[in-house]
């Protein structure tokens, strides 16, 4: 029987999270794992995963017994509400102490006093991965294909670690059970402790003659390829499961899942934000104040667009269907076009006099100062004249 996970872990949050936090992430995983909705092979079993954690978590008296005593704490077998709920210690009523012996062992390292299968299945590790991103592969989606090093189920042994023609057999020590009791010396007396055995590392097997490709492990190292379909719309951070593209498991189990992380590039003339595109128009004055027709660039190609006479800095208009695709589908979002007037460097004469005239017209003094000569200067000095 494999381990049980962590109930909090189950449901990705900390001990002493609230009874809202508890709702929220069970409705939220439940509708991602509902095997009606998610076809994973592993949809259904990790949906009763998520029920039973919070049919326990969202009691009050169940979830005081497991945060008390674990595992051991949900046990029916225990008796009350919760293993230890109830009439007070429910566990220890009827004929004798009722599991009296794997509370205390778990109190002295014997991990809740539940036996765990050696040779039961087990799925490998989980595996991530990183993939770089153009803006516009972002934008659009694209095909990658990714190479990385994984644990692979050892091609010689077939993955029981031994030399082929041998076979594995039974721990001399643990007998199969892959662990063996350690007698210890606590302030309450000596006491027997479950430990993982030392000669076969919990697997209950030894192997007399190892795998010469594996050396005992069933495992290889080797390069291995997957094709990722990146989908359009897709923003930096984001991150994809691929299923069985992990590292090999033990015991026959299934390999483990591959998470692709994306990391997209900025683009030099747009931000983003989810479907939404951002871009600063640049225009002068002239365009501002008479209205002008301009090409504006998006990710599908330069618009036309419209400026009215009178736009001021800060003035925005929406390209609407010229955003990014919505990465659960619905279309695409838009394009925000926000407006900033250039104001000219080094104007020529012809530049200045238009201007001052425009400023004229417009009932506006311009005070122009002219730099004072190197001769006025001097004329000056010898006059006495004071500025």
């Amino acid at each position: 029987m494999a381990t049980k996970r962590d109930y909090y872990e189950v449901l990705g949050l900390q001990k002493g999270a609230s009874d809202d936090e508890i709702k929220k992430a069970y409705r939220k995983l439940s509708k991602k794992y509902h095997p009606d909705i998610n076809k994973e092979p592993d949809a259904e079993t990790k949906f009763k995963e998520i029920s039973e954690a919070y049919e326990i978590l969202s009691d009050p008296q169940k979830r005081a017994a497991y945060d008390q005593y674990g595992h051991a704490g949900t046990d029916p077998n225990y008796g009350g509400a919760g293993g230890f709920g109830g009439g007070g210690y429910g566990g220890f009523s009827g004929g004798g102490f009722g599991g009296f012996e794997d509370i205390f062992e778990s109190f002295f390292g014997g991990g809740g006093g539940r036996s765990v299968d050696p040779n039961a299945p087990r799925q490998g590790a989980d595996l991530q991965y990183t993939i770089q991103l153009k803006f516009e592969e972002a934008i659009f989606g694209v095909e990658k294909n990714i190479k990385y090093n994984r644990e692979e189920t050892c091609h010689t042994c077939g993955g029981n670690g031994a030399k082929p023609g041998t076979q594995p057999v039974t721990c001399h020590k643990c007998h199969g059970s892959g662990t063996i009791n350690v007698e210890r010396q606590t302030p309450l007396g000596r006491v027997m402790s479950r430990q993982t055995c030392d000669v076969c590392h919990g697997t209950g097997k030894e192997i007399k003659e190892p795998c010469p490709t594996c050396q005992g492990s069933g495992h290889e190292k080797k390069a291995h390829e997957v094709k990722v379909k990146v989908p359009a719309g897709v923003e930096d951070g984001q991150q994809m499961r691929l299923a069985d593209q992990g590292e090999a498991g033990m015991n026959g189990g299934p390999y483990g899942d591959l998470y692709v992380i994306f990391r997209v590039e900025e683009s030099d003339i747009f931000d983003r934000d989810g479907a939404e595109i951002y871009y600063e128009l640049p225009l002068n004055f002239v365009q501002a104040a008479l209205g002008d027709e301009v090409n504006v660039p998006t990710v599908h190609g330069d618009v036309k667009l419209k400026v009215p006479a009178g736009t001021q800095t800060g003035t925005n208009f929406r390209l609407r269907g010229k955003g990014a695709p919505r990465l659960r589908g619905g279309g695409n979002g838009d394009q925000q076009v926000r407006v900033k007037i250039i104001t000219p460097r080094n104007l020529s004469d012809e530049q200045k006099y238009a201007l001052r005239k425009f400023a004229e017209v417009s009932g506006n003094k311009i005070n122009e100062q002219q730099p004072e000569g190197f001769f006025d200067k001097m004329k000056d000095a010898f006059t006495g004249k004071k500025k």
